[in-house]
This record gives C-alpha cells, sequence and structure tokens, in this order.
C-alpha cells in the first residue's frame, strides 16, 4: 500500500496513470461503437455468436484482442493488425537490406522502421476487413448457422463504409497507442492488447462460477494464481553469458577491464510464438467457409469442415494438442534465430574486443551463443506451449460444451499476455519510483 500511495505522491507518475486509464476508457467506448450502416441488431446476435461459442474460432481469435467486443465496430480488429505488421517488418528485416541498413542507424532508422509499419498495419487493417465484412455477408449461415442480417439491404455502399470504420479505427487505435507510449506509462500497444484481455476474463470467471458452482471456482483461482507465478518465474528467468574486456594503456590511463554480461531470457520471444501459431492454425475456419457444400449428400468440402470444427477447435483433441503445440514450438525457434543473431553479436563483440571466458572470438564465439540459445529455447517454448494447451483443457473439462463459456480456446493465451504486459509496467513504474527515490514494486 505505501508503494501505491507513492505511485500517487509523484505528480508526474499520477499524470502519466490518469492519462492512460483516460485513454483505455476511450478504447473501450470505441470497442461498443457499431460501423455505419450496420443493423444493430444484426450485431448483437453476433456478439452473443462470439460469446456461444465454445472454441472462438476466428472471431474468437478476434474477441481475444477486441475484448470480446464484436468485429463490426470501430475498434473491431483491435490492434490485430498492428501486431501483424510490426512480425512481419521485424522478419523482414533480416532478409531486406535496407531495412537491415535502417535498422543500424540508431533512432532515425528506427523512426523510417515505425512509419512503414504504418503503412503496413493499414494495407494490412484494409485487406483483414474487407475479408470479414463479405465473409459475414456473403456466407452467414455457414459461419453462425443463420443470418444475423449485418447488412439487410445487402448494399455495397454500407458495406464499404464498414470496411472504411474497422480501417480507420486500427489507424485510431495507432495513434491512442503512441499517445500512451509518449505522453504515459510507455509501451502503448502493449497496454491496449492488455486491456481486450482483461476485459474478457471476468466473463469467463462468472461463467465457471455458474456453471459448477462455488468449489470449483475457488479451486480455478487458486490454478490460475500458481500459473500466474510460475509465468513470473520462468519471464525472470535469464542465462548470463559473462564478457570481459581486457585492459588497454593510453598514456597515464587505464581503460577497459571491465566485466559484463549478455542476458538471454529463458522465453526469449514473448508471446510471439502463440499469437503466431494461434493465427496460422485458426486460418483454415476461414479457408473452411469457401468449400464447396451439398445440400442432399456430404461432400468432400463437408467433410473436411466437419474435421477443422471438431478437431481443430476442442482443446482435449490430440490433432488440436499436437498441432498447437508444434506451431507454438516451432515459431518460438524461428522468432529466437532472428531476434538474437549469434554471428552480428560475435561480430560485434570481436570489434569492440570482448571475449566470453574460455572461448575464442569469432567462429567459437558464434557457435558457442547458437548452442546456448538452442539450449534455452527449448524450455522456453515448451513452457509457452504447455501454458498455452493445460489452461484451455483444464477449463473445457470443468465446464464442457457450455453456451456461455467465452474465450475458452485463448485462456491460456490471456493468462501469458496479461502477466507479460503487468511485468513490463512494473518495470516502468518501478523505474520513475526509482528516479524520485521510492521505493518501487520490485524489490
Amino acid at each position: 500500500m505505501s508503494t501505491l500511495l507513492n505511485v500517487f505522491r509523484t505528480t508526474e507518475l499520477r499524470n502519466k496513470i490518469l492519462f492512460t486509464i483516460f485513454i483505455l476508457l476511450l478504447y473501450r467506448l470505441g470497442v461498443q461503437i457499431p460501423a455505419p450502416g450496420v443493423s444493430l441488431d444484426g450485431v448483437e446476435a453476433l456478439r452473443r455468436q462470439i460469446d456461444d461459442s465454445d472454441g472462438g474460432g476466428i472471431f474468437g481469435y478476434l474477441a481475444l484482442f477486441t475484448g470480446n467486443g464484436g468485429v463490426l465496430n470501430l475498434f473491431g480488429l483491435g490492434i490485430l493488425p498492428y501486431i501483424t505488421a510490426s512480425i512481419v517488418i521485424q522478419i523482414l528485416t533480416v532478409a531486406v537490406p535496407k531495412l537491415e541498413e535502417w535498422q543500424s542507424q540508431g533512432a532515425v532508422g528506427q523512426r523510417k522502421i515505425t512509419q512503414w509499419t504504418r503503412y503496413l498495419t493499414v494495407a494490412l487493417a484494409l485487406i483483414q476487413s474487407s475479408g470479414f465484412v463479405f465473409l459475414i455477408h456473403n456466407s452467414p449461415e455457414q459461419i453462425y448457422g443463420f443470418d444475423p442480417g449485418l447488412f439487410p439491404n445487402g448494399s455495397i455502399g454500407y458495406m464499404t463504409m464498414a470496411i472504411l470504420c474497422v480501417t480507420v479505427g486500427v489507424a485510431i487505435l495507432m495513434w491512442m497507442g503512441e499517445l500512451i507510449t509518449q505522453n504515459g506509462i510507455g509501451n502503448g500497444m502493449s497496454v491496449l492488447i492488455f486491456a481486450s484481455v482483461v476485459a474478457g476474463l471476468p466473463a469467463l470467471a462468472i461463467n465457471i462460477w455458474q456453471v459448477r458452482g462455488v468449489i470449483w471456482f475457488v479451486i480455478t483461482m487458486i490454478v490460475l494464481a500458481m500459473l500466474c507465478l510460475g509465468i513470473v518465474f520462468i519471464e525472470q528467468g535469464q542465462r548470463r553469458i559473462p564478457i570481459n574486456f581486457p585492459k588497454r594503456v593510453v598514456g597515464r590511463r587505464q581503460y577497459g577491464g571491465n566485466k559484463t554480461y549478455i542476458p538471454l531470457k529463458v522465453n526469449q520471444a514473448g508471446v510471439i510464438p502463440v499469437i503466431f501459431a494461434s493465427s496460422l492454425l485458426y486460418l483454415p475456419s476461414l479457408i473452411a467457409n469457401v468449400l464447396p457444400t451439398n445440400a442432399t449428400q456430404d461432400s468432400w468440402g463437408d467433410s473436411v469442415r466437419r474435421f477443422i470444427q471438431d478437431r481443430l477447435f476442442t482443446p482435449t483433441d490430440p490433432a488440436y494438442i499436437a498441432i498447437f503445440g508444434l506451431l507454438i514450438i516451432g515459431f518460438a525457434y524461428f522468432y529466437n534465430s532472428i531476434a538474437f543473431d549469434p554471428v552480428r553479436r560475435a561480430d560485434e563483440l570481436r570489434k569492440s574486443g570482448g571475449f566470453i571466458t574460455g572461448i575464442r572470438p569469432g567462429p567459437q564465439t558464434e557457435r558457442y551463443l547458437s548452442k546456448v540459445l538452442n539450449r534455452i529455447t527449448l524450455p522456453g517454448s515448451v513452457f509457452l506451449a504447455t501454458i498455452a494447451l493445460i489452461p484451455s483443457a483444464l477449463l473445457y473439462e470443468l465446464v464442457g460444451n457450455n453456451s456461455t463459456l467465452g474465450l475458452l480456446g485463448f485462456s491460456g493465451v490471456s493468462i501469458l499476455i496479461g502477466v507479460g504486459v503487468s511485468l513490463e509496467l512494473m518495470k516502468q513504474i518501478n523505474s520513475q519510483l526509482m528516479a524520485q527515490n521510492y521505493e518501487g514494486f520490485l524489490k
């Protein structure tokens, strides 16, 4: 409590927190504003369908990043296009020489990369919003089993306005995230994702209470607390590689001779592999809606669609566990190989005169860093897969195929994102408290 009081005693920090809360209130308000020309009754039916989905499907995936607010509203896509654009730009940095050059230019190059990330975000938002609007309009029965009547008159003009509204909403969210980064407590995009994820958790807790009673609700909360402790333990875990710098004598002064370390986190990739794997796993849901169907007898399209719905959206199904788990582990290795380049790091150490104790500079340092990275990536990726899979399976066993279950398929992802962003926010606040000579959260 004393730490919380110190937060609000600091005028600058208090203003930043209040500004962040104000932006988040605007965000949650925008989630409830439907696009122009869309039937309000149809939006309500769509929202109920997302709530009633036991695995979430592609709309459940969207609901994770929009706080279960629906699709055809101002912030219907949430910050999802920005996440995709950021990951794509980061991957292209390795393959495109110009992006690699910008990355090495410091703040100037980072501004150019940020600008191109914004352009790509708007383009992805336009493509994704167009795909969802036409998919909802053309195949409502295949998606929901009924026609919610989102576009009663079927006007192309209203559909265009809905597409533009959702696209503009993504651009507004980018601006709001940057405002939080500049004038709030920092990490604006992460804060927006955190708000979306946390908004869906109370409904999940209420569902467990209603379906299984107080005892199972308490047990679930205890398991949740243990999961949070485990996530904090792994997220804070590091493998520190000691680095030595030789002494140099210039005139009468001695330089160097100090020691430092390279911190390699156990979970180096964060939650990005889970997001990548989720988006790839739910891509068949979109493809299944355009497969051929036969009203009189089962076609091959009906068989594929039934397999996808029955096997890939059930958290306890072996196919779901195997495919989702392997995708997470594979993307973790892939992302770590891009985010931490042993060749570049070994070259930087050689140029600065640093070396790892007992390891020769150059190729041996490169091989050593690669070996260490691969060894710590395995437990980190298995940890990610476990957190993403086990909570969902447990909740599915608790409530089963219940019609009121919300974001079941993403409960583990929600916990990961919530705890990860909370740790980053605590570090931000802690650093500002320490600057004011106050004791922070992290001791």
